[in-house]
């Protein structure tokens, strides 16, 4: 597990299937303890959360990506918040929905995104240190140091889906982290306008 930013963690699962890494973040903001898209965790990153007091909520960005989140609900006894118009399609039971520009525990913004794979796609946007967007699968970070959108067979409508992207660029941020891929920590909005232009 290792330390991204200020409060804001990440340990990743290598998927042979995609060829990338599945990501997983902790974010320790102020008394809360998040848990943002859980793959499966290493021995090291369960410590350092129990080293931080364990986790409050665990949050899912969308309907493909509740990983582990119903292994580690049970084993640190918190809530699971999940996308109101993704809720119908999981097979996970949450605590709580959540819906677009809702702010939820710890300051985090919830930016619903139209157009993409699932209804429910959503982005946090976490405003500590200099602003750090969190998305699940709108962007992914491949190669190295750029983003691109999934294949184009996701989408109903690939135009419509890049479209709905450009939301982003309406928050301040300088961090992008994926969940799947290699996060972004500084400079991420402007390779977000070069990817969606």
């Amino acid at each position: 597990m290792k330390q991204l930013l200020s409060g804001i963690w990440q340990w990743s699962c290598f998927s042979p299937e995609k060829q990338l890494d599945f990501n997983g973040l902790f974010l320790s903001i102020g008394e809360h303890k998040v848990l943002v898209d859980p793959p499966p965790m290493t021995a090291e990153a369960g410590t350092v959360i129990r080293r931080q007091g364990g986790l409050d909520y665990i949050i899912v960005t969308n309907r493909d990506h509740a990983r582990e989140a119903v292994t580690y609900r049970e084993d640190f006894g918190c809530q699971l918040f999940v996308p109101e118009p993704d809720a119908a399609q999981m097979e996970v039971k949450p605590t709580k929905t959540f819906k677009d520009g809702e702010l939820l525990p710890g300051g985090i913004w919830v930016i619903q995104l139209n157009g993409q794979k699932s209804p429910g796609e959503s982005a946090l946007f976490v405003q500590q240190g200099r602003g750090a967007m969190i998305v699940g699968d709108a962007l992914i970070g491949k190669p190295s140091g750029s983003l691109s959108l999934l294949s184009p067979e996701k989408y109903a409508d690939p135009a419509k889906a890049k479209e709905g992207l450009r939301r982003l660029l309406k928050y301040n941020f300088d961090a992008i982290l994926v969940g799947d891929g290699t996060s972004i920590l500084t400079g991420a909005k402007q390779i977000v306008e070069k990817t969606l232009a």
